[in-house]
């Protein structure tokens, strides 16, 4: 027998809550039933275009009845408390990234969630980009022997309003984040954190004591070097790039074009576009697997969903790149 569609309750309407609805709307597995959002013309405006039931309150989504799941799609201080209400229900949920920028809250949660065997899924997307989970893929195969070095560039196509820089928890708890969980999907046993940062170029960085220019080095207990670059603006677009050295090869994911025409002539030979500027192109197909990827993991089903402990770790290496950069010191960690 088919399965019904999992009936989601979205909380939170903005960007990547509309990201999250047309992604549910897509899936033959998955409908919208709910959306809650305190600006309500924005969840009604969702709700009518996907034939869901709008409100300003979370807890009537939570509460209804009538949702299978939760995405969380909220400002992040919601997050925590939103989490505890939906396993409190016996909901299984999908965050957005970080779970807070307060690790005490999220430590205080990690009780229940474990007791409660409800499951919780956090939105590290780029996990399933085709292009950076096939090389994770073949890396963990042996196809470049042992990974000694792995370097993550990412760069934005321009630095966000100082408004949001002063509530983001700064450059490595919100924009590093998915480097720190994609270093772990490629490398066990984290044990050690540096990282510098500079305001080189951005008056927000400048004007909430954030960096718009970092770098992070990871070291592993295998020996292993995780070199993460990150800056806040790029002019040749969204920059998202990975190489993985083992010690018998080398695997690299480069950026996908806007398209395919290379163009020769008497002032340039193979000029190519420039990448895409902005992160909901480059991850469109990521978002949809990963949504796909959940609905398994509300079913029972084996999934690769990354876990509440996967968001856990990806701010304690985010908080030790924070002290690291702000003191200049090395970071014991133990991931």
């Amino acid at each position: 027998m088919t399965p019904q569609p999992v009936r989601f309750g979205l909380i939170g309407t903005g960007r990547i809550g509309q990201v999250h609805a047309a992604s549910i709307a897509a899936d033959p597995e998955a409908t919208l039933a709910w959306v809650a959002d305190p600006f309500i013309e924005g969840a009604r405006a969702t709700a009518e275009r996907y034939g869901a039931t709008a409100t300003e309150f979370a807890e009537q989504v939570i509460n209804s009845g009538e949702v299978d799941a939760i995405l969380i799609a909220s400002p992040t201080p919601t997050h925590v408390d939103l989490i505890e209400a939906s396993v409190r229900a016996g909901l299984p949920v999908l965050c957005e990234k970080p779970i807070d920028l307060d690790l005490a809250r999220v430590e205080a949660l990690r009780p229940l969630i474990e007791a409660s065997g409800v499951p919780v899924a956090l939105g590290f997307n780029r996990r399933f980009d085709p292009n950076h989970a096939a090389a994770q893929a073949r890396v963990k195969a042996g196809d470049i022997g042992a990974l000694e070095q792995l370097i993550i560039i990412s760069r934005d196509p321009a630095a966000p309003p100082a408004a949001y820089i002063g509530t983001s928890g700064g450059i490595f708890r919100d924009m590093t984040i998915h480097d720190f969980d994609m270093a772990r999907f490629f490398l066990d046993g984290i044990v050690e954190v540096s990282a510098t940062g500079t305001r080189t170029f951005d008056p927000g960085a400048r004007e909430h004591g954030d960096f718009d220019t970092a770098v992070v080095t990871l070291r592993a207990e295998s020996g292993a070097i995780v070199t993460i670059v990150n800056s806040r603006h790029s002019a040749v677009g969204y920059d998202q790039r990975i190489e993985a050295f083992g010690s018998q090869g080398m695997l690299q994911v480069g950026n996908p074009q806007l398209n395919t025409v290379v163009l020769s002539n008497a002032h340039a030979v193979e000029a190519r576009p420039p990448y895409p500027e902005f992160f909901l192109e480059r991850y469109a197909e990521a978002y949809s697997a990963e949504l796909r990827e959940f609905v398994k993991l509300v079913r029972g089903e084996a999934s690769t969903s990354p876990t509440f402990d996967d968001g856990r770790a990806a701010l304690i290496l985010a908080d030790a790149a924070q002290r690291a950069a702000e003191t200049g010191a090395t970071i014991a960690a133990a991931l």
